[in-house]
């Protein structure tokens, strides 16, 4: 049955999510009003919604729209404090997030994944594991393809990376497999305190039951703390010690244990290296193993996945210096990660728009192995306010001088990492902007003819 039809919608941010939103509301017969704080001019590919019929709402959100609204569905980031839903809502009007609405619509059994750092590679990865055992798989959500598209088509799993903005909007959402990778502090210019973030967090598991598995962290405290309350069913991971079930490490070898039997895997034949991949190897392999999977099938899609773009990318060297494109660390916690992969002395490229994150975790790492911080965007005072005397700060105004800077300053045998610990919406479009525009200032870099960089 159709509950959409003839009912006034309003799809709340025009990006992704938004559009895909108006296009389903709109082909279920819902008078369907697309509304976006950015002016018409800034917005493009909307011509083709507006002409099948979509209300547009743009330059603002018109407030009477929303109050007379059957529902408000909003977009990942829309903050649900802002004045126009709170509106709806104090009129009694639903609010609801789009993969809420998608999952409604949707019967496979769905795997959601959660956590600060890790959630696109461990999504990803899952993704290749069931497609290498032959399921037909969607992989989405936070990751990019919105789960919303995947309505209407025949799958055999659903894998839907999920952040903390668009648990905030869910009511019935309930995973099958729900997986909590870490916890650290992120997004506290959204949230005002870490325990509202965590709380975002873990609604990934309020709709879930004994039937359903809940795969946690075991080396994580603020993972470990939330295993009491929930109904799900407990599976365990731990890229530190062996556990007597669950996904553990033994002397270099992954070892999988459950109900009475035991598998090992060679941690030396996985391409991506780090303390944090291996992490997210053994997370991803849990789903796929428990549901049947063969762990050779499982194993060898792990061994034969590279990475993922502005993820700990290795983009090249240079002069003897190698540069690794990390545009996706957005929060201290991921910054922390990546530099632990390396080896001093490191150029950090960091900043952009400040998240109100806690900076000393990286005070450690930055006195151990960065001989220079190149610094951008909004954040760039806080940060070089935080490690002043800890290393030598530089500022730059574009990506294109940022990177400038590091290939002057950094000897042979040392490494440039763009790693910001911070959001992107300063500078640039997104991170993928952001990653793409320092890889492009890379392969500009002038080139002597002894291979080093020139002056």
């Amino acid at each position: 049955m159709n509950e959409y039809a003839g009912q006034t919608i309003v799809v709340v941010g025009a990006g992704d999510s938004g559009r895909s939103l108006a296009r389903f509301f709109l082909g279920k017969g819902a008078r369907t009003i697309l509304s976006e704080r950015r002016p018409r001019t800034q917005l493009a590919d909307l011509d083709e919604l507006e002409t099948a019929g979509v209300i547009l709402d743009c330059g603002g959100h018109s407030v009477p729209l929303f109050t007379a609204a059957d529902l408000v569905v909003v977009s990942p980031g829309v903050p649900q404090e802002i004045a126009p839903i709170q509106a709806a809502m104090q009129r009694g009007v639903p609010v609801l997030g789009e993969v809420e609405i998608a999952r409604r619509e949707l019967t496979a059994p769905l795997i959601g994944i959660t956590g600060t750092n890790g959630k696109s590679t461990v999504t990803t990865l899952i993704g290749e594991m069931l497609r290498r055992w032959g399921q037909r798989t969607f992989v989405g959500g936070n990751l990019g393809t919105p789960l919303i598209e995947a309505v209407d088509q025949s799958w055999d799993w659903l894998v839907v990376e999920l952040s903390s903005f668009q648990l905030e909007a869910i009511r019935r959402f309930r995973p099958d497999y729900g997986l909590l990778l870490n916890l650290s502090a992120d997004h506290l210019d959204r949230y005002p305190d870490m325990t509202s973030y965590r709380a975002a967090k873990l609604r990934l598991f309020e709709n879930m039951t004994a039937e359903d598995i809940a795969v946690l962290n075991a080396d994580d405290p603020e993972v470990a703390a939330v295993a009491t309350d929930l109904a799900a069913q407990t599976v365990w991971f731990s890229s530190r010690r062996l556990l007597p079930q669950g996904m553990g490490i033994d002397q270099g070898e992954i070892v999988w244990r459950w109900q009475g039997a035991e598998q090992r895997f060679v941690a030396a034949e996985l391409q991506i290296g780090g303390q944090h991949n291996l992490e997210n190897v053994m997370a991803a392999l849990i789903p796929p193993l428990l549901a049947g999977c063969p762990a050779a099938t499982a194993w060898q899609a792990a061994t034969l996945f590279t990475g993922l773009p502005h993820r700990m990318q290795l983009l090249g060297e240079r002069g003897g210096v190698r540069w690794y494109d990390d545009s996706k660390g957005t929060n201290v916690g991921s910054v922390v990660k990546s530099l632990e992969g390396l080896a001093a002395p490191v150029t950090l490229i960091a900043g952009g728009k400040d998240k109100q994150g806690d900076l000393m975790p990286l005070t450690v790492p930055i006195a151990a192995k960065v001989e220079t911080l190149v610094l951008i965007g909004e954040a760039a005072e806080r940060m070089a306010a935080a490690f002043a005397g800890l290393t030598r700060i530089e500022r730059a105004g574009s990506m294109e001088a940022a990177v400038a800077v590091a290939a002057r300053l950094t000897p042979a045998g040392g490494s440039v990492l763009l790693s910001p610990g911070c959001s992107s919406f300063d500078m640039f479009r997104d991170y993928r902007e952001r990653g793409e525009r320092f890889a492009a200032a890379f392969r500009n870099l002038p080139v002597t003819d002894e291979g080093r960089h020139g002056d």
